[in-house]
């Protein structure tokens, strides 16, 4: 269903009630149809609610369905009402008529009911004829101005006024450029595009009456909106919400949350508490496990700020957050198809007036949550969770990624990085690897290269992974040394390392100070009779680990011999082909 995207407010009877003398009636148009067979469908479901239905093709060959005609400011009344109790689309708005061409609903005009009799009878009176049906007609419109005339009254607005045009138009979407109350041609040019949308012709001058109308329904969207600058102080956040839609709920830091007013409106949350660019990055990662925030949409992340728009059939957000002097402040708004009009405009302004604030940002400590809350909730939103994250790296350019067999034992989904869907290629639990499959192909910033050359015992190594899970949004170096190429026992294939790990670092590669690898880290063993010390871990080799990919179709790439690399760029090569590797249920 295509609407024509105005609306009306009752602040409409004042501004119509000035050209009431030129117009006499008002219709609201609730809706339009491209078909004729749809725009009666509709028109009949609209009769069964309202008693003034009509129908009328329209000037575009669309079929349009109203309900009136109204005196102009009775209708402006009328459709406050109506919007008020949701009994019309939030989209409709006030039309003079000009766009109305025959009507089709409805059809023809119902017989008188017939009077009682209360005199004696006589004879019957021969049969009426029936007349024949009147062919419907577009209503009587007042003329307007011409052009000449339109152009002299419009010499007599203010800037103020002409000011007020732009902003209708720009916010019909009409006009894009500055409000600075000057009738150039790219203003011109907006106002015949909005008079061809109204069915009038596209003179380019609008007449007064054009002029009341497209004044008020921009106050009348901007009312039922309901904008207002909200200083939020605890939160050390300034914009401006619309509070005709939204009501303030509760603190949950670093939530504040706002409530749709009617049952299915929009949801917005300010977003507020302390942090650098590590606690911006994880939650840029936290966010993207709510069930508000689909998994699908683009996504972006810059060194001190991020955008999430989360799209699925049934739910809309956008995200938007970023970190200055140790605070981050931002905001999330949440909808359903449907509202994609109105959360469009709500965007447009929160976008252009949000501004943090003083040097304060909601305290984590001011509403009390049990660890159990914690775990399962973040700040009263439903989280997805992982049953576990390990770590793993790209071996290909098209994304396939080794880890830990432990890592994707029993999963029911398995995503790369939170977000790119993965199937299980490969797996074995006598080598302890997997090969897993992205499901939509990946531009990988780093792929492994591998050293197959013999190693140097007591050489300085390092392990990059994910050691404390989905918690942090990068990954973490850990460095340690090699200690030996085979098991406690001898065993080929494995290399021992002195290396303190956490469970998420196990399928993360081990590389050599040049940045190449030298195997991929195993999970410690659990059980058995005997216990390990600390810092004692074990990795395959990288022999193995290719012979393995080789089985599966996939010539790993081999290292060039090169100098070893300053800790920085170390750390760069490891984190571009480190991934996380998340099993869900």
């Amino acid at each position: 269903m295509v609407r024509l995207k105005f609306g009306l407010w009752m602040m409409a009877a004042l501004l119509w009630a000035g050209v009431a003398a030129a117009q006499q009636q008002a219709w609201i148009q609730v809706e339009a149809q491209p078909s004729l067979a749809e725009a009666e469908n509709r028109a009949r479901a609209y009769a069964a609610a309202f008693p003034d239905v009509v129908g009328y093709r329209l000037g575009s060959r669309w079929y349009g369905i109203a309900l009136g005609p109204y005196a102009p400011d009775d209708a402006a009344r009328r459709l406050a009402d109506l919007r008020r109790e949701n009994l019309i689309p939030a989209d409709s708005y006030l039309s003079d008529g000009t766009n109305f061409r025959e009507r089709f609903f409805p059809v023809g005009t119902p017989a008188p009911a017939p009077q009682p009799v209360t005199r004696a009878p006589v004879a019957p009176a021969p049969a009426p004829v029936a007349e024949a049906p009147t062919e419907p007609s577009a209503p009587v419109v007042a003329p307007d101005e011409t052009p000449a005339q339109a152009r002299q009254s419009e010499a007599a607005l203010t800037r103020a006024e002409r000011e007020d045009l732009q902003r209708a138009l720009q916010w019909q979407g009409f006009y894009a450029s500055a409000i600075d109350g000057a009738f150039g041609p790219g203003t011109r040019k907006s106002m015949a595009d909005w008079q061809a949308a109204m069915g009038a012709e596209p003179t380019g001058i609008l007449t007064v009456r054009q002029r009341a109308m497209l004044v008020a329904n921009w106050q009348a969207d901007l009312a039922a909106f309901g904008f207002e600058t909200v200083t939020e102080a605890a939160s050390g956040i300034e914009i401006d919400l619309p509070l005709g839609l939204v009501q303030f709920d509760h603190y949950e830091p670093p939530f504040v949350h706002y409530t749709p007013k009617v049952a299915g409106g929009m949801r917005l949350i300010l977003i507020s508490q302390p942090g650098d660019r590590a606690a911006l990055y994880g939650l840029y990662d936290i966010l993207q496990t709510l069930t508000i925030i689909p998994t699908t949409g683009e996504r972006s992340r810059g060194e001190r700020s991020f955008e999430i728009n989360g799209v699925s059939a049934t739910t809309q957000s956008h995200a938007f957050a970023e970190t200055k002097a140790g605070l981050i402040k931002g905001y999330l708004l949440v909808w359903s198809p449907g509202q994609a009009d109105q959360a469009a405009r709500v965007l447009d302004r929160m976008k252009a007036s949000f501004r943090p604030i003083g040097n304060r940002a909601l305290d984590p400590g001011m509403v009390p949550m049990t660890d159990a809350a914690r775990r399962g909730l973040l700040a009263g939103l439903e989280l997805r969770r992982p049953l576990r994250s390990r770590s793993g790296f790209y071996v290909d350019p098209v994304g396939h990624v080794v880890t830990a067999a432990e890592a994707v034992a029993g999963c029911g989904r398995i995503t790369l990085d939170t977000v790119t869907e993965a199937t299980v290629a490969f797996s074995d639990a006598a080598s302890g690897l997997a090969l897993l499959t992205p499901n939509t192909p990946l531009a990988p910033p780093a792929v492994a290269g591998f050293q197959i050359a013999p190693d140097r015992i007591g050489a300085e190594v390092a392990v990059a992974g994910y050691p404390y899970e989905d918690t942090l949004p990068a990954p973490v170096i850990t460095f340690g040394v090699l200690e030996d190429i085979q098991g406690l026992n001898g065993e080929a294939g494995l290399k021992r390392l002195a290396i303190g790990t956490l469970p998420g670092d196990a399928g993360g590669p081990v590389l050599d100070g040049t940045g190449a690898v030298l195997g991929m880290l195993l999970p410690r063993a659990v059980g058995g009779a005997r216990l390990l010390p600390d810092g004692v871990e074990f990795a395959t080799d990288a022999a193995t680990i290719a012979q393995t990919l080789a089985a599966q179709g996939i010539t790993v790439t081999l290292a060039p011999a090169s100098g070893g690399l300053a800790p920085q760029d170390l750390t760069r090569k490891a984190m571009g082909m480190t991934v996380l590797v998340s099993c869900w249920n």
